[in-house]
């Protein structure tokens, strides 16, 4: 049995993932994480309605590193940068010039939040949320403050915005689209989601491309290029996620949109992995949490000696949005077919199918949500 010490870069979901699963199959490979935060285990799509439920930066931590390394019998080194992977000789160079030896690597790196090009002087103190530590700074801003800006209407972008209105704060969301969701929705669907959102006082500014933030004494002027300029006492900016793949492309690992493997999550080195929001697994990059389970599983599985390529079923997306209940299926990027879509005073049943009347994707808001098993039964696999 391959039993070389596996390492692990990175200790969010999909890091943790793989060791909880590798674990229930072997006790025994030695296992190693590295992380270059605190490497506590929380559930990072937690962060998004964290005011609503109630949930503080400290509680959020189910584990903190010393706890997880007991239980899951592993050595955890929390605050540790890699800045080399040297694959002739299998040895990681640490910040600080220490090296470490590995059998297998795991690169479970996540991603970085997208940052716009922004012009102003107060480019500097604009908020994004990508980790806890970003959370708990972000929570200590919103002390005494009321108006909240977010740069972008996309998942993060609305999840936080209903978050926000919930708790009472006045918020704006700024996209570029022309609707909430645009990726994931069609029209009809968008407008009703918008419509939800507006009537627990958010405010929408679509088709509208932000260009400079300002500070003007103790606020933020953030100015769009139509001229129109909204103040606020915090932006937030919630414009996309970018796989982290520098440390794979510096070591020669083959990259594209995010570290390229294959269905086993390995790359063209057949000792280093990938999974998670850093991955691109046969050319499809899936920032979500179901596909991060499906893949843990099976890497795990791999690990432990048993090659086991990774199948993703449809994942429907349960967006975190209470005034507007929205579950998402979305067809795949290169599906052909059409949207056909039903509207009434309970929801939104969006369905995407192609010529032949097969169901290849679906959006359902509202009450009509009952109806996301019957629909995911219907649906083809994501990655067979």
């Amino acid at each position: 049995m391959h039993r070389d010490p596996v390492i692990i870069i990175g200790s969010g979901l999909a890091g943790y993932g793989v060791v909880r699963e590798l674990r229930k199959l072997d006790s025994e490979i030695p296992v190693s994480m590295l992380s270059a935060d605190h490497a506590g285990f929380y559930s990072k799509p937690m962060l998004s309605n964290a005011l609503t439920t109630g949930k503080t930066p400290e509680t959020l931590v189910n584990s903190d590193a010393s706890k997880m390394a007991d239980q899951q019998k592993i050595s955890i080194c929390p605050h540790t940068r890699v800045t080399d992977i040297d694959r002739d000789n299998h040895v990681l160079t640490l910040q600080g010039g220490d090296e470490l030896s590995y059998g297998r690597l795991v690169l479970a790196l996540g991603a970085d939040q997208v940052h716009l090009p922004l012009q102003g002087d107060g480019v500097s103190d604009i908020l994004s949320i990508n980790d806890l530590d970003d959370y708990g700074r972000f929570r200590n801003a919103l002390e005494g403050k009321k108006k909240i800006s977010i740069i972008g209407a996309g998942l993060i972008g609305c999840e936080f915005a209903n978050d926000l209105a919930a708790a009472g704060y006045q918020v704006n969301v700024i996209d570029i689209s022309q609707q909430p969701l645009g990726r994931l929705l069609p029209p009809a669907a968008g407008a009703y989601l918008q419509k939800k959102l507006a009537s627990i006082g958010i405010t929408f500014y679509f088709d509208a491309m932000t260009q400079q933030v300002e500070r003007v004494g103790e606020r933020l002027r953030l100015v769009l290029a139509s001229g129109e300029a909204l103040e606020s006492d915090i932006i937030l900016s919630a414009v996309g996620l970018r796989p982290r793949i520098k440390m794979a492309e510096a070591a020669g690992i083959r990259v594209n949109r995010g570290i390229v493997t294959n269905q086993l999550m390995q790359t063209q080195d057949p000792e280093i992995f990938a999974l998670g929001d850093c991955a691109e697994v046969q050319g499809k990059v899936l920032p979500f949490v179901m596909p991060i389970t499906h893949a843990a599983r099976a890497l795990a599985a791999t690990l432990a000696g048993n090659p086991t390529p990774v199948h993703y079923p449809a994942m429907p997306v349960l967006v975190k949005t209470p005034a507007c209940p929205t579950i998402v299926s979305p067809p795949d990027i290169d599906a052909k077919g059409d949207w056909h879509v039903d509207v009434d005073g309970d929801g939104v049943r969006a369905l995407f199918k192609d010529a032949a009347d097969n169901l290849l994707g679906y959006a359902l808001l509202g009450a009509l949500t009952k109806e996301k098993n019957t629909l995911t039964a219907q649906l083809p696999p994501v990655l067979q």
